[in-house]
């Protein structure tokens, strides 16, 4: 049976050409393609079939990515969503993995690698990629993570936040060289390599609840 994906991106180019790589892996096919949020909050108050994995540009006019996950997380909480992003725009993405959202591909990815997104977000409903975490390359197989202290599931709560690190120091009472060396060792505890990754692992293991 195949993975029905759906595709909302305002590139006409860009879905057609993401349309027919979808449409070459085993077990999928596109189901539709909408031009905007809004085009697909219509389709999902029709009643109309839902796809198993839905791929959501950030950079949308009308109703773009960040608007169209806020409708989501209301309306539809259970869909699988892999937002799309030209840049690796930390903050924004962070908002969307926030909102619900279960990763992220940069529009450059190797196709290998977008396959192999498609059915880690199908059988484990994430997709944590070699950018945001090492512990996932052989899912399941990596060891549990090293016990948190108090003041690193603390930083860690605040990482999840729109702060600044300058502005997390502020919120601790700690000095900015302290926070940095919190980030470091929660970078090594949960083998992540950055602030996204920090959050992805955060919301997937449930040390911050969306």
């Amino acid at each position: 049976m195949y993975k029905n994906i759906s595709i909302v991106d305002d590139h006409k180019l860009f879905a057609s050409s993401l349309r027919v790589l979808v449409n070459s892996f085993e077990g999928f096919k596109v189901l539709n393609y909408f031009k905007n949020g809004q085009e697909l909050v219509e389709h999902v108050q029709s009643g109309l079939e839902l796809p198993d994995v839905l791929l959501l540009d950030m950079r949308m006019p009308v109703m773009d990515g960040l608007q169209t996950m806020t409708w989501l997380k209301e309306h539809q909480p259970d869909l699988k969503v892999l937002a799309l992003t030209v840049d690796q725009e930390d903050e924004t993405i962070i908002r969307m993995l926030k909102l619900g959202a279960r990763g992220y591909l940069l529009k450059d990815i190797d196709p290998d690698e977008f396959e192999l997104a498609l059915n880690r977000i199908v059988e484990t409903g994430y997709y944590t990629n070699q950018l945001i975490s090492e512990a996932y390359r052989n899912e399941g197989k990596a060891e549990k993570y090293e016990v948190l202290t108090g003041r690193e599931q603390e930083f860690l709560s605040y990482a999840c936040s729109e702060l600044t690190y300058k502005a997390i120091a502020s919120e601790m009472n700690l000095s900015p060289k302290t926070v940095e060396n919190y980030r470091e060792s929660l970078f090594s505890k949960l083998r992540v390599k950055s602030r996204v990754g920090l959050v992805m692992v955060a919301i997937k293991e449930g040390y911050f609840k969306i």
